[in-house]
């Protein structure tokens, strides 16, 4: 494992309502640089409320979330240039349908970040290449598998140069064959130190991967541990209860 550093993605006491519903309840977490945290749990539990507030795709009912030392404003361009440091991938892979792969990673480079074409159609071609599917860029999302396109997700999202990573149930959209392709580049991540932040259905990742996990229900972290430590012995009866049914199926 990399060695982590300092904290980059710090929540504070965040609660998050919907009318009477209590989506997010007390959540305290910190990332630190370069570090893996894997969040799991059941359905309903808050895991991608949680991610989507880290970028402010979701706004919170009170509390605070901090970017590399810098609180998210509730909008404007502060907001906008914290988003670029947090990149995102989601289930599904909302890539614009009428651009090349290649125009899909490039968007953001030369539109937010203001590269030239050439420079950022180079950096596009370097991303493609590591996550796989340098071959495909000059094709539309259509005439990839899901697999592939996810990808090209990753590394749209990689494009912007983001300091965290933060992954909604990246491979929950896939076929089954096609969730290890997309997982063996998150992996490669994680080696090369991205800092990332992964809400996954996906046990063997967490143990593969994941510097920590965190687990939720109700709204509430529950329990925080290294992967070896939760999968072999977990503190809390929700957590025994999720792993039971896990192993049972």
């Amino acid at each position: 494992m990399t060695e982590t550093g300092a904290p980059l993605v710090v929540v504070e006491n965040v609660q998050k309502h919907y009318g009477d519903f209590q989506a997010l309840t007390d959540i305290d977490l910190t990332v630190n640089k370069g570090e893996v945290v894997v969040v799991i749990g059941p359905s309903g539990s808050g895991k991608s409320t949680l991610c989507r507030t880290i970028n402010r795709l979701e706004t919170i009912t009170s509390g605070e979330i901090s970017i590399d030392g810098n609180p998210l404003p509730a909008e404007g361009k502060g907001l906008a240039k914290l988003r670029a440091d947090v990149g995102m991938v989601f289930q599904s892979f909302n890539l614009f349908a009428h651009l090349t792969i290649l125009e899909n990673v490039t968007l953001g480079p030369i539109k937010v970040r203001g590269l030239k074409k050439a420079d950022a159609d180079k950096e596009g071609m370097a991303l493609l290449e590591r996550v796989g599917v340098a071959e495909q860029a000059s094709k539309l999302p259509a005439q990839l598998s899901g697999g592939q396109q996810q990808r090209v997700a990753i590394a749209r999202a990689l494009a912007m140069n983001p300091k965290v990573m933060l992954f909604d149930e990246p491979t929950s959209a896939l076929d089954p064959e096609m969730i290890n392709e997309v997982l063996d580049v998150m992996v490669g991540l994680a080696k090369d130190g991205m800092t990332m932040i992964v809400v996954t259905h996906e046990m063997g990742f967490a143990r593969k991967a994941a510097n920590r996990v965190v687990f939720m229900a109700d709204g509430k972290i529950v329990e925080e541990a290294t992967p070896e430590e939760f999968f072999t012995n977990p503190k809390s009866d929700r957590a025994k209860d999720f792993l039971s049914k896990l192993l049972t199926h």
